[in-house]
């Protein structure tokens, strides 16, 4: 019995079938690949652990809150060729996003950020109570003491005031706030290295550690960003001469939480660690979190003769060579003003 052979026009039927076929489900694809997606909030937080698998991160952005078949998205990842690409981390998938955008926040590792301030001139229970409070970290240093917290920083003995540099850290959500800690530790003694490497010959300081001392309380007594190096000046003249500072920052911290916020002739005279009233040279630690000007200030101090300086009411100070100009400078821009304050009331 003769073979029927196949009409071309059938043959020609199922090619063509086929290649229509193709084409409907690759322009099915394309068009799944560039619509936005179904999120179930406007926002989905989505946070993908490091180690995870591409079939993972699938499963993760849909149990996250993304409307969608993880089978697909792991197609659509592997098919990519960037599937080994997809990094770890906070992300943030907002409406408008599709499996095309979403793909390309993956691999760029665009997370969603948060930024956190820590200013000069802070204290370090302050920034340690702006750290606790922050939302989206991982407190795992709440409730440690400060002498636990640098343990655990790899830093044991070592005081821990005046030791994080103060400045603005992002984060993902979720990220450690070990991290920042780290971040800044690592930034001061950066910024520190690189200020004494800089610093003026014949200065009245031995080490770096004493110009970190210095530095914070020049952070403290600063109003005015140019007076700085006149500032820190005062202080290298007085350690040359032997004389006491006189700082009242230095006195409060020693204070603590005993001072009211009314700094008084007691205080000045009873005698602590860093009361440098009764105490000459430089206090035993750090007072605060010193920014890069007052580091570089404290090794690069200007030239002059000053020993007192008073604040003029404005943010700037007015410097004095001798007691009696400083007097007449105490006299003009304190005594004064305290007067007009009391006669106003």
């Amino acid at each position: 019995m003769a073979k029927r052979k196949t009409p071309k026009r059938t043959i020609i039927r199922w090619v063509s079938g086929l290649a229509l076929g193709l084409l409907l489900s690759v322009g099915t694809a394309c068009y799944w690949i560039l619509t936005p997606l179904s999120l179930k909030s406007d926002v989905v937080d989505l946070a993908i652990e490091p180690g995870t698998s591409v079939r993972g991160v699938a499963q993760t952005i849909v149990a996250s809150g993304v409307d969608t078949s993880p089978r697909a998205l792991w197609l659509w990842f592997r098919l990519s060729g960037q599937s080994r690409t997809l990094r770890a981390g906070s992300y943030e998938i907002t409406t408008g996003t599709s499996p095309w955008k979403l793909l390309q926040k993956l691999v760029r590792g665009d997370e969603s950020l948060r930024a956190l301030t820590i200013p000069e001139g802070w204290s370090l229970a302050q920034m340690r109570r702006l750290i606790d409070q922050a939302e989206g970290l991982r407190h795992e240093t709440r409730g440690m003491s400060d002498a636990e917290l640098m343990a655990h920083l790899g830093r044991p003995g070592l005081w821990a005031e005046g030791r994080f540099y103060p400045d603005t850290y992002t984060y993902g959500k979720g990220s450690s706030d070990v991290r920042i800690y780290q971040r800044a530790l690592q930034a001061m003694e950066r910024q520190l290295g690189r200020a004494w490497n800089v610093k003026n010959s014949g200065l009245a300081l031995e080490s770096s550690e004493q110009a970190l001392i210095l530095a914070s309380i020049i952070e403290k007594e600063t109003g005015q960003a140019g007076d700085r190096p006149l500032i820190s000046a005062v202080f290298h003249n007085r350690l040359r001469l032997k004389m006491p500072l006189q700082t009242d920052p230095t006195v409060i911290y020693g204070l603590g939480s005993d001072f009211d916020g009314n700094l008084k002739r007691i205080h000045l005279r009873t005698d602590h660690p860093w009361n440098t009233y009764t105490r000459n040279g430089l206090p035993p630690t750090p007072i605060a979190l010193p920014g890069k000007a007052a580091l570089l200030a404290a090794v690069q101090p200007a030239s002059n003769q000053a020993l007192y300086f008073v604040a003029r009411g404005d943010g700037s100070s007015q410097f004095s060579q001798t007691l009696e100009e400083h007097n007449a400078a105490v006299e003009r821009y304190q005594l004064r003003r305290q007067n007009a304050s009391g006669k106003a009331q």
